[in-house]
């Protein structure tokens, strides 16, 4: 009888989970009974299916502890840290300022030169004459603009020759009226208002425009003029009497016995060893503007087509020979003219 049910009388237990002899085994078994508080899932799971855990009890999720707090921002602290700035007195601020303002001007004029170079409208400036006066420069003249860095020191000294040899003159008849010579004083007049301008003219433009635009015409021409006044120099120094100048000769004419003739005698010495400083100088110059002539690779060949090229294109030998060529063309047709009526 132990397959059916203790009571037939009461409700059927075929649908009654609790009913399975084999719960009703568990739930008698009070030892068996497990509080849900103290269940643990993983007991009675093999050492292989445990979750990984850690040694340390309670342990939490993983943090990174820094290794040295950064120190909290203060004033101060900004302060401390910040890399003192060097002060400046107020001299030092000065030459500061005054070399900024040096540089500005000679930038702007530089732009300035520049600009009017780019255009073709430069203002002449030399001869230096003040504006209030009836005539204005005729040439324009900036060695440092015009002239490459590499020869400006060598048209310096070429200006500051020419500028030597114009006080050379002067002093030549300060020297004629020492000795109250008329003559020297007369054709020392002459040669000053002849060889100074002519001289600036002559050679020292030519000199200017061949370092400008490293024309080999130019150098033909200076050298060919510098040659000259090189020669005239030399005479000069020489002291020829009769020639206008206090040369050497005339100098050692000058000496006698009394004081006075001394002390002209070493006046018209000084004079003269002026004329020899001048001469030693172009010689000197002409040597070494040569030299770096030829080194330069230019010949006389060159010379002569850039003075053909040149020639040709100059609009006034243009003119000149479109009005001599038409005078000839016109000439022939007149006396085709007169042959056709007789």
């Amino acid at each position: 009888m132990s397959g059916f049910d203790d009571n037939p009388f009461g409700e059927p237990t075929i649908d009654n989970p609790f009913a399975d002899p084999s719960v009703q085994q568990v739930t008698r078994n009070t030892n068996a009974q497990i509080r849900v508080d103290d269940y643990n899932p993983f007991d009675n799971q093999p050492q292989s299916q445990k979750p990984m855990t850690y040694d340390q009890p309670n342990s939490g999720p993983a943090i990174m502890q820094p290794t040295q707090e950064p120190p909290a921002y203060t004033k101060s602290g900004q302060q401390s840290q910040a890399a003192p700035k060097p002060t400046l007195n107020t001299e030092e601020l000065q030459k500061r300022q005054e070399e900024l303002e040096r540089k500005e001007q000679e930038l702007a004029r530089r732009e300035e030169e520049m600009r009017q170079s780019s255009y073709n409208v430069r203002r002449n400036n030399w001869p230096p004459l003040p504006e209030q006066c009836c005539f204005q420069p005729c040439f324009y003249q900036d060695i440092q603009v015009d002239i490459p860095l590499e020869f400006q020191k060598i048209v310096r000294h070429l200006y500051y020759l020419w500028i030597y040899h114009g006080i050379i003159m002067l002093i030549n008849i300060l020297g004629g009226i020492i000795l109250q010579d008329a003559k020297i004083i007369g054709l020392g007049i002459l040669y000053t208002l002849l060889f100074t301008p002519f001289g600036y003219l002559c050679w020292f433009r030519p000199a200017y425009k061949a370092f400008r635009s490293d024309s080999s015409f130019n150098f033909m021409v200076f050298f060919f003029i510098f040659f000259f006044q090189f020669v005239i120099t030399t005479i000069q120094t020489v002291g020829i009497p009769g020639s206008g100048t206090v040369g050497i000769i005339t100098a050692l004419k000058t000496f006698d016995n009394t004081a006075a003739g001394i002390i002209t005698g070493i006046l018209a010495l000084i004079i003269a060893i002026g004329f020899g400083c001048a001469a030693a100088a172009d010689l000197f110059l002409i040597s070494k503007i040569h030299r770096m002539y030829r080194s330069t690779g230019a010949s006389l060949a060159k010379a002569q087509q850039e003075f053909t090229t040149e020639f040709l294109r100059n609009q006034h030998v243009r003119s000149a020979a479109s009005n001599v060529a038409a005078a000839a063309v016109q000439s022939q047709f007149n006396q085709n003219q007169n042959n056709t009526r007789y």
